[in-house]
């Protein structure tokens, strides 16, 4: 071997030496970052579509976290019954017990009458606005603030667009059917119900259909076409009221022990906040992609009537809700807070609507 060759050799491995030396503590660098194990709660039960499984789920958001973050957050997640109860999840991860939790916000009505807002408000916005209104209009900072005081912090992390009315045992022909139903109903929308002498009731998804099926419920609402058929809630109520006015849409909270979050380096905290938008987004549009086909199955295989609501029923719940809304927020500062800030962004929403999204519908 020549010398000059033999020289070449020499400096050629002396080089590849010196790079990796140096790129070494790079990769230890990499290796050695903080990595976090948390658990999660749901208030939906094993199996669910969108709630728990599928495309922009609560599984679906921890598998994006740890892949977006190499693996350094891993995330265990864990169905209704199979950790806490369904109703739990609010109260674990306020103690710490568990780091996060997926439900919705007005789950906690009875501690936060406030939180309601976050999930959906009858006659209120559609996803569109409601997406508006907490990343730009300053929802998520009130959300936020609210919390903070138990300790929480909350995001958005889906949403399934607007939600029908529901089912029912007996057709609806004026308000008076209403009096005396027994109707699982969450929320804003129970409160409105309640005012025309509906009982509402609180049950989780699990538990509805066996309750409308023995009668122990006259009706219930659940979410939509592709998740109710799901239930099987056509097999035991046949008339399907599609109105939709009580949940114009759905938010699904990510809720995080605040102490937790806290914890978190920034870099994690953004992975954390983008894979759950994501999923909001994931989710919406995976449940406008099913929920036509279980809608045309349903009227055509399954006998289900579905209809809307008589007028004269909606102009009463209209005016029934904006009478709940205010007094809801007369009785505590904060859900007039809360309140102030959704209507006053509807209100500026509904103007750019009327000049958009509702002439085009009306196209149709």
């Amino acid at each position: 071997m020549s010398m000059k060759r033999r020289n070449f050799i020499t400096a050629a491995l002396a080089s590849t030496a010196v790079g990796a030396t140096l790129g070494a503590p790079a990769i230890a660098r990499a290796a050695d970052k903080e990595s976090f194990n948390f658990k999660m709660t749901n208030a939906y039960p094993p199996g669910a579509p969108f709630y728990v499984q599928g495309p922009g789920s609560p599984m679906d958001f921890c598998d994006k976290v740890k892949a977006m973050s190499g693996g350094r957050v891993n995330i265990q997640h864990f169905a209704a019954g199979e950790l806490i109860p369904a109703m739990e999840g609010f109260n674990a991860v306020a103690a710490g017990t568990v780091e996060m939790n997926a439900a919705n916000a007005y789950f906690w009505a009875g501690k936060i009458p406030a939180a309601q807002y976050f999930t959906t408000v009858p006659f209120g916005m559609s996803t569109q606005g409601m997406n508006a209104w907490l990343y730009h209009g300053g929802g998520l900072e009130l959300w936020h603030e609210i919390y903070a005081d138990y300790g929480l912090i909350a995001f958005p992390m889906g949403n399934t667009g607007v939600q029908m009315t529901g089912w029912f045992r007996n057709p609806l022909e004026s308000v008076d059917d209403l009096k005396g139903l027994k109707m699982r109903i969450p929320g804003l929308a129970g409160k409105v119900y309640k005012e025309l002498g509906v009982n509402p009731v609180l049950l989780p998804g699990g538990e509805i259909f066996p309750a409308l099926e023995r009668g122990v419920i006259d009706a219930a609402e659940f979410v939509g076409p592709f998740q109710d058929r799901r239930l099987g809630l056509h097999k035991a109520a046949k008339y399907y009221y599609t109105t939709g006015w009580g949940e114009p849409t759905n938010v699904t909270e990510l809720l995080i022990n605040k102490k937790v979050w806290d914890g978190l380096p920034k870099d994690l905290q953004l992975i954390i906040m983008t894979a759950a938008q994501a999923c909001v987004t994931e989710s919406f549009v995976w449940c406008e992609a099913v929920n036509a086909d279980a809608m045309t199955d349903l009227v055509e295989n399954e006998g289900v009537i579905a209809q809307s609501l008589p007028d004269s029923i909606v102009k009463r719940l209209k005016e029934v809700t904006a009478d709940t809304l205010e007094t809801m927020a007369a009785a505590d500062p904060t859900t007039a807070k809360v309140h102030k800030s959704f209507m006053d962004f509807r209100k500026k929403h509904d103007s750019w609507a009327a000049l958009s999204e509702k002439p085009f519908l009306n196209l149709l």
